[in-house]
């Protein structure tokens, strides 16, 4: 049996290890809002009005991992009304953790996959046809606020804001979630894509929320 370079093995045991700490802090300081273990556990709206925050268990092929660590550290509100509701405002009151404690959950959250987000798919790009679908088609500005031209920020309040989603959301994760919705999340506000758009058109979409600032 051959032997790992020291280098390597030792490196393999800093990640597991910054994995089982993290999961440690996440547990203490997060497991009350949000879980980890899919797949997705809604089945009725019921279901969903329970949960205190987003479901995680996919968060590796979610997120990017730059963002997920500055964000632990400096939290600022992703949606603009508090989850769950139409009406109230996001009280912005979301935990910060320290720099190691952030680093160590950022890890552990990173190891939670997803086997419906293939990687490679998604390519950021501008999209005429993206930016179409996107603003009319469907439309998803209606719920979701994103960056115009000239700075400004148009769109809905009721979905997360995809303001900055090209530093967040990984565009593949986007990709899947676009054509098979239901794996993420069974108890939804989302139109069904894949009934109405076929995966060209939903590719262009993903690459067009790809390039948001």
């Amino acid at each position: 049996m051959k032997r790992l370079p020291v280098t390597i093995l030792a490196a393999a045991l800093m990640a597991m290890s910054s994995y089982a700490v993290g999961n440690e802090i996440f547990q203490k300081n997060c497991a009350g809002c949000h879980y980890t273990t899919g797949p997705a556990k809604e089945k009725t709206i019921s279901d969903q009005l329970a949960k205190k925050g987003p479901e995680l268990w996919y968060a590796g092929s979610k997120f990017q991992k730059e963002w997920m660590l500055s964000w632990l550290q400096n939290p600022t509100p992703i949606r603009p009304l508090k989850y769950n509701s139409l009406t109230e405002k996001n009280p912005a009151d979301h935990p910060k953790l320290s720099a190691g404690d952030s680093a160590s959950v950022t890890d552990y959250l990173m190891g939670l996959t997803s086997a419906d987000v293939k990687a490679g798919v998604i390519t950021p790009k501008k999209s005429a046809k993206g930016r179409l679908i996107f603003t009319k088609k469907m439309p998803c500005s209606g719920c979701h606020q994103y960056p115009a031209k000239k700075g400004k920020v148009k769109g809905g309040l009721s979905g997360p804001t995809l303001v900055g989603a090209g530093t967040r959301l990984n565009p593949d994760w986007v990709y899947a979630y676009l054509t098979n919705t239901k794996v993420f999340k069974p108890v939804r506000a989302m139109p069904d894509f894949s009934a109405s758009l076929n995966p060209k058109a939903i590719e262009k979409v993903a690459a067009y929320v790809a390039i948001f600032k």
